[in-house]
């Protein structure tokens, strides 16, 4: 870690002293003969200590303490005084100088003076970086929203990461959620104040690649009017998503890895490059490994936009998280749509746990703004809803015995997905035989495997 330091004092020769003597200790000292140009340099998250004399022309050591207080209070600011200064000294530490030194003082006495202060600040800096951690990580959780070990571990993930510069891949399934964690990587950064660019890749026409990613001047081809700024320079000190990037043809992918490598882009049309700094992340729903054995994927391509790779876990192995994500979006289809959503049955909450939610987040979704804009004579069930089906106006239609098989197969569907496919404790739940628990489990085609987990 470099120990910063910023030396004020008009006299040349106890500059370079004192610099000589911090530079020995391997601090890196800036210093100045005046305390405006020094105070120029000063931000709140200055990670160093500001040594400065007391008596100088222009601006004094005190109205410099002051100027710093105002900037961060936690700065550590060491004043040095001359014989005979003490009552001033003491004035200082009561406006929350961190320490001062007298002249005539040894190296000794300065190093621990100085090295005090910074040990200092780094702690608060620490602190302070923790603090915004909790709540970024708070903030996540209301955004990527999950209690399941794999969602836990992809918050701290992205916690850890999101402050890099590091190129993501992320990897799952469709509709798993990957663009919203590509938003959190970059909305937690210190790139949020800048463009975040989401691209579809397979949406991308090949021809049309060096126009839409690059950008073009006027004129540059046929039909090109006006000048085009292109993706990369739109996201300029921001962030790029690049969904499903194994879409990307072949010729296109060769393009993509030489802005990767050089940084920079030429519009097309243009003859003066333009330097790009983006954070990539990228997305893909398959294996690129097997991508890259078919030709269809560039292995130098994979190993520049995969430095870090994350792994986005379907809904099916989210366990009591659809639950979780199904009260969240029916809460957000009520505000929109602006009704109330039928009452959650057990039924429907067992029907929730044994869906293989083949679209996974998208598709429950979808199920939960459905379910909370039904108005049909009877009431949405959720069975239904996942299997395609129109609801049934009440459960009554048909007759009595299709009735009772109906009933009888979501009792045993709801017990299966309540104990997570254990036989035995269905048994025990629903006062069943095993064999007959069996049958009755061929007849409706309950596998335990469905539920188990």
């Amino acid at each position: 870690m470099t120990k910063n330091v910023v030396l004020i004092d008009d006299e040349q020769v106890m500059r370079r002293s004192v610099e000589q003597w911090l530079d020995l200790s391997d601090f890196n000292v800036r210093s100045f003969s005046s305390g405006h140009e020094a105070l120029a340099q000063l931000s709140a998250d200055f990670d160093g200590v500001v040594v400065s004399d007391v008596k100088m022309p222009g601006i004094s050591g005190m109205e410099v303490l002051e100027a710093v207080i105002n900037i961060d209070t936690d700065i550590p600011v060491i004043l040095i005084t001359g014989h005979g200064e003490v009552a001033m000294a003491v004035e200082a530490m009561k406006k929350s100088a961190h320490d001062f030194l007298e002249k005539p003082f040894s190296p000794d006495r300065l190093l621990e003076v100085v090295s005090r202060a910074h040990d200092h600040r780094t702690l608060v800096l620490e602190n302070r970086r923790l603090r915004g951690k909790l709540a970024d990580v708070s903030g996540l959780a209301k955004r990527l929203i999950g209690d399941c070990k794999a969602i836990q571990a992809l918050r701290n993930e992205i916690t850890d990461l999101a402050s890099t510069n590091v190129n993501i891949l992320l990897q799952g399934e469709t509709g798993t959620g990957k663009e919203v964690i590509a938003r959190a990587l970059h909305d937690f950064s210190n790139r949020a104040p800048n463009p975040f660019t989401a691209i579809d890749c397979g949406a991308i026409a090949a021809e049309l690649f060096e126009s839409e990613f690059l950008g073009h001047e006027a004129g540059a081809f046929t039909g090109a009017i006006n000048k085009k700024t292109g993706f990369f320079e739109h996201a300029n000190h921001g962030t790029i998503f690049l969904d499903e990037i194994i879409n990307l043809p072949l010729p296109m992918q060769a393009k993509l890895l030489r802005v990767l490598q050089e940084r920079q882009i030429m519009p097309v049309g243009s003859t003066k490059t333009l330097d790009i700094d983006i954070r990539l992340v990228s997305a893909t729903n398959e294996t690129i490994d097997k991508a890259i054995k078919e030709d269809r994927f560039r292995a130098d391509l994979y190993y520049r936009v995969n430095t870090i790779e994350l792994y986005v876990p379907p809904l099916r192995e989210r366990g009591d998280d659809v639950i979780l994500l199904f009260e969240h979006f029916v809460q957000i289809a009520e505000r929109e749509f602006k009704r109330d959503a039928p009452k959650v049955s057990p039924d429907d909450l067992a029907s929730l746990r044994a869906h293989d939610w083949p679209g996974n987040v998208r598709e429950l979704k979808n199920i939960s703004e459905r379910f909370t804009l039904w108005r049909g004579a009877g009431r949405a069930r959720i069975s239904e809803l996942v299997q395609g089906a129109k609801p049934h106006e009440d459960r009554g239609n048909g007759s009595l015995k299709d009735q009772m098989n109906q009933f009888e197969r979501d009792v045993i569907a709801s017990a299966l997905a309540k104990y997570e496919g254990n036989i035995s404790d269905v048994m025990l739940d629903l006062g069943l035989p095993r064999r007959t628990l069996n049958d009755k489990m061929v007849k409706y085609g309950l596998a335990k495997e469905k539920y188990s987990g």
